[in-house]
């Protein structure tokens, strides 16, 4: 947000940041992960996945799906410019970065 950059996973909303998330990857998310992400109440969820688009485990998935929230999983730089126009379009939105694959 603003002049900050990071080099950790972070959750990005339009009000707040949330440095220093706990995965670093794709593959070490936990649905325990998700409630710092789902606190936010987000309508959509854009999961960014590093340097490539990966998609999380089913039961990540299946995390959303059973709190009918979007996800939409794609690459890091992919994930921020969404954001940024999900914002300008005044959705209720929210990034979650993982840099652990960021290249």
């Amino acid at each position: 947000m603003g002049e900050r950059t990071f080099h950790r996973s972070c959750i990005v909303t339009p009000e707040s940041v949330i440095a220093d998330w706990r995965p670093a990857g794709v593959d070490e998310l936990t649905e325990a992960d998700l409630e710092s992400v789902l606190a936010a109440q987000p309508q959509i969820v854009l999961l960014g996945t590093g340097g490539a688009q990966r998609f999380p485990p089913v039961n990540i998935r299946g995390a959303f799906a059973r709190r009918s929230v979007a996800l939409e999983t794609m690459d890091l730089g992919a994930a921020c410019r969404t954001f940024n126009i999900l914002v300008q379009e005044e959705r209720r939105v929210c990034a979650a970065l993982l840099f652990g694959g960021a290249t």
